[in-house]
C-alpha cells in the first residue's frame, strides 16, 4: 500500500446496493468493498467524492465520481480481475501511462497498482472472480476473452462495444425493475466479454517509460522514508541517481505534478490521514505536523487549507461530525 500505511477492506458476498457521498478522499477509498487502497489529493480545493456500488455473488459494479485530482494506490482481493471504465477520455493513468477514449484497465487481483485520476474523474469499475469469467467465456463462446490479461494494464478495445457495455453497466447498477442477481450478474458478464472478444492487449509500455516510472517510485519511497524532515531536491537527485531536469520529467510525466508539489502534497495528505486516524483527538495538529517535517506551522495552515479548503482545525471537525 501507499509505504506503511494500510486500508483492509472485507468483501461482502451477499447481493447489495449502496450510495456513499463524502468529502474525504480517505473515506470514500475505505468504503469500496474488497479493496485495499489509499487516495492522496493532488489538487486544491474541497473534495466530494460519491460511490454507487452493486455487490453480486461473484461480480462488483461501481460507479465512482471524484471532484479533485487523486493519486490512488489499489489492490482488489486475490481472487478477482479488475476492469476500469473512464466514462469520457479524461488523462486518468495506470502504473504511469495515459488511457486514452478507447482504453480499458485491467489489473488482476493481488497485484498491487496505481491510478493518478484528473479532477472531475468518472469511471465504471467492474471486479469479477476468475471463475466467473471462465464459466461466462465458455457459455458465451468468448474464446480469445481472457488471453493476455494478467500482463495487461490497458487493453484497447472497440467503441461500440465499450459503449455497449457502458450502458449495460448504467442500467444494472441503477436498475429498479426488480431483476435478480443471478440475471444481473450475467448481464455484466456478457457485456463485459463481447466487449473483452473484440480486445487486443495494448503494447507493454516503453523501457523509457519503465525507467520514469521506477524513478518516481525511488524517490517516493526515500520521501516517506525521510517523512519527518525536509528533504531537498539534491538530496532526492542524488539518491535516485538523476538529474534535477530527470527527476523533474518523470514526476511530471509519471503522476502529472512537480517532485516539489508531489512533496507537500504527500506531506499534507499523511497529516490528514493522521489526523483523521486520531479519533479521540489525543494528539495536537502541531505534534502531528512535526512528525511530517512541519516547522513553520502558519505556512503549513496555508498550505493546508489551500489543497483541502479548510484550515487542519475546521476539517477535523467536519470529518468528525459527517462520520
Amino acid at each position: 500500500m501507499h509505504q506503511n500505511d494500510t486500508v483492509t477492506a472485507q468483501y461482502a458476498p451477499a447481493a447489495g446496493r449502496r450510495t456513499l457521498s463524502t468529502r474525504d478522499p480517505d473515506d470514500l477509498a475505505r468504503n469500496l468493498s474488497g479493496w485495499d487502497q489509499v487516495y492522496d489529493q493532488i489538487t486544491c480545493g474541497s473534495f466530494a467524492g460519491t460511490l454507487d456500488e452493486l455487490r453480486l455473488p461473484g461480480v462488483q459494479v461501481f460507479r465512482e465520481r471524484i471532484s479533485q485530482s487523486v493519486h490512488q494506490v489499489c489492490c482488489v482481493r486475490p481472487d478477482a480481475v479488475w476492469f476500469g471504465l473512464p466514462i469520457e477520455a479524461d488523462a486518468s493513468r495506470i502504473n504511469g501511462r495515459r488511457v486514452d477514449a478507447q482504453g480499458l484497465m485491467v489489473r488482476p487481483g493481488g497485484r498491487e497498482f496505481e491510478l493518478v485520476t484528473p479532477p472531475c474523474h468518472d469511471i465504471y469499475g467492474i471486479v469479477v472472480e476468475r471463475g466467473i469469467l471462465e464459466d461466462g467465456e465458455r457459455r458465451h463462446g468468448a474464446v480469445a476473452a481472457l488471453g493476455g490479461i494478467d500482463r495487461a494494464e490497458i487493453l484497447r478495445v472497440d467503441p461500440a462495444a465499450r459503449a455497449a457495455c457502458l450502458r449495460a453497466l448504467a442500467a444494472v447498477l441503477h436498475a429498479d425493475d426488480g431483476a435478480g442477481a443471478a440475471e444481473a450478474q450475467d448481464r455484466i458478464v456478457e457485456a463485459l466479454l463481447l466487449m473483452l472478444d473484440a480486445a487486443s492487449v495494448e503494447t507493454a509500455a516503453l523501457q523509457s517509460q519503465q525507467r520514469r516510472r521506477k524513478v518516481v517510485m525511488l524517490a517516493r519511497a526515500y520521501l516517506f522514508e525521510h517523512r519527518a524532515r525536509a528533504v531537498s531536491i539534491p538530496e532526492l537527485c542524488e539518491h535516485v541517481h538523476v538529474s534535477r531536469r530527470t527527476l523533474q520529467y518523470c514526476f511530471e510525466d509519471v503522476l502529472g505534478v512537480s517532485p516539489v508539489v508531489y512533496l507537500r502534497r504527500l506531506r499534507l495528505n499523511g497529516i490528514r490521514r493522521t489526523l483523521l486516524d486520531d479519533a479521540d483527538g489525543t494528539r495536537g495538529i502541531g505534534s502531528v505536523a512535526a512528525d511530517w517535517g512541519i516547522d513553520n506551522f502558519s505556512q503549513f495552515s496555508s498550505d493546508y487549507k489551500r489543497l483541502f479548503g479548510a484550515s487542519p482545525s475546521a476539517y477535523v471537525r467536519m470529518s468528525r461530525a459527517a462520520g
